[in-house]
């Protein structure tokens, strides 16, 4: 055996022989892939449209900083110090206190809830991927397009099969393993990624609303911030890392030890923040070069909204009309698989490591799950939308127990956690790499994890369940 297998072979695992990255690039690709979604091309166009613009932009960045990064920073100390999966890291982390072990099942529960409904959206995506490059949208009105979804969405099969699609892609990643699987599928999906938003910025910025659009993204008007504008940017900053849930404290389980865990998070914020702002450049010009098209009309914006402005505004020169609603639809499913595998993996991690089962198996069985209850949600937009509990359908009750329940919940927990309860010298060591990088930033992250961040995510969990 060469010296240069060994070392591959070391560098492979970590102290308690659980798969690791294998470079440094590959993790951060991994964490921001997990972070990068469908929320950041629809989302935050819509929470910006309707919030006033680059102001809200400004205030975005601000809580990205003081409580998004710590927060994220706090999931991966504790992913990394267990190096296992979830549940372990816990239980080590608080030294064998078995009532903060059970936070092990968040992610369990958080896996099967968010991919079931984030699934179907993702397979809306991969469906009109389809229908772009058959050049199905050529010559449609704005009503055409708002009937096309309607009818689609609330069929009882094709979105099921279309969401059956995307969880077989995302299970075939996990199943091949951490760098096999999600590490090298993060090295080709974020670059291309990168690549579609690209292209697209630079198409949008040549059509006749890039100015008043750039304007509205670059130009702060404080006059229309309220204090409602605050909390939705908290929000936003908030669950556009989609911390809380432990997708990332997973995916630090598999962080090496030399990894700077807050250089990192630093890092994957900006990615995520860089995309959004990208999808704002390529949204924005777009809406604002048809006269009475408005930004803020949530999923509707990319499955009714923006094909009928591409055929609008390119519909003179088909080639481009053809190609900017192709390249759209792909940056969509690069978004959509990017952080689904991070959120399949949440779930098959805990079977992979606590009940032993491999990790294919752990996969599939997590994928059909899924797929069972993705069903479940896709049919409350159809046949099933009269079948509600608490006066919600399927969709609408996932969402609410991952976004307004567990998420914040969760991350108030993690805070607590780390803040007040894991001796503090675990904390430092995993934030400084036991002393061998600088600290200097390391009682400013304490002050804003036990302090700041926990106000900030009771002020958003009141805000979302008060709308």
């Amino acid at each position: 055996m060469t010296n240069n297998t060994k070392l591959h072979e070391i560098m492979s695992v970590n102290n308690n022989g659980s798969s690791v990255f294998a470079s440094k690039v590959g993790a951060i690709l991994a964490a921001a892939g997990s972070a990068v979604g469908l929320g950041n091309i629809w989302r935050f166009p819509t929470e910006t449209g309707a919030n006033g613009g680059a102001a809200f932009i400004l205030i975005y960045i601000f809580f990205m900083a003081v409580i998004g990064v710590p927060i994220m920073v706090t999931e991966f100390a504790i992913g990394r110090h267990g190096g296992k999966d979830v549940m372990h890291s816990f239980f080590k982390m608080s030294d064998g206190k078995t009532g903060w072990k059970w936070m092990g099942l968040l992610p369990v529960v958080a896996g099967f809830l968010v991919l079931s409904y984030y699934a179907v959206v993702a397979g809306w995506t991969l469906y009109y991927a389809a229908v772009a490059c058959e050049n199905g949208f050529a010559g449609k009105t704005s009503a055409d397009f708002a009937a096309d979804f309607a009818a689609f969405s609330s069929n009882p099969v094709d979105p099921i099969l279309w969401l059956a699609v995307i969880i077989i892609l995302t299970v075939g990643v996990v199943a091949l393993g951490v760098q096999k699987g999600i590490e090298r599928g993060a090295k080709i999906m974020m670059p291309l990624l990168f690549i579609f938003v690209a292209i697209l910025v630079i198409c949008s910025l040549t059509l006749p609303g890039a100015s008043k659009g750039l304007e509205f993204l670059f130009k702060p008007d404080f006059s229309q911030v309220t204090g409602a504008t605050a909390l939705s940017a908290m929000g936003q900053a908030f669950f556009s890392l989609s911390v809380g849930i432990c997708c990332l404290c997973t995916y630090a389980c598999y962080f090496r030890k030399d990894v700077n865990l807050i250089q990192d998070g630093v890092q994957v914020a900006t990615i995520d923040t860089l995309v959004a702002l990208m999808a704002g450049l390529v949204i924005f010009p777009a809406v604002y070069s048809i006269p009475g098209m408005e930004p803020n009309a949530g999923p509707s914006l990319v499955f009714i909204t923006l094909p009928n402005v591409f055929q609008q505004v390119f519909g003179d020169v088909p080639f481009l009309a053809y190609s900017f609603s192709l390249v759209f639809y792909l940056l969509l499913v690069m978004a959509a698989l990017t952080s689904s595998i991070s959120m399949l993996e949440m779930a098959a991690a805990y079977f992979h490591e606590e009940l032993r089962i491999s990790r294919p198996v752990s996969a599939v069985l997590v994928g059909s799950v899924c797929v069972v209850l993705g069903g479940i949600c896709s049919l409350s937009f159809g046949v099933w939308s009269d079948v509600t509990l608490f006066g919600l359908g399927a969709f609408d009750l996932f969402d609410f127990l991952v976004a307004k329940l567990l998420m914040p919940l969760g991350s108030l927990a993690m805070c607590i956690f780390v803040g007040w309860v894991v001796d503090e010298k675990k904390v430092r060591d995993e934030l400084t790499n036991g002393g061998t990088i600088n600290a200097k930033v390391y009682p400013v992250y304490l002050f804003l994890v036990r302090y700041v961040a926990p106000i900030g995510i009771v002020l958003i969990f009141v805000n979302e369940l008060s709308k």
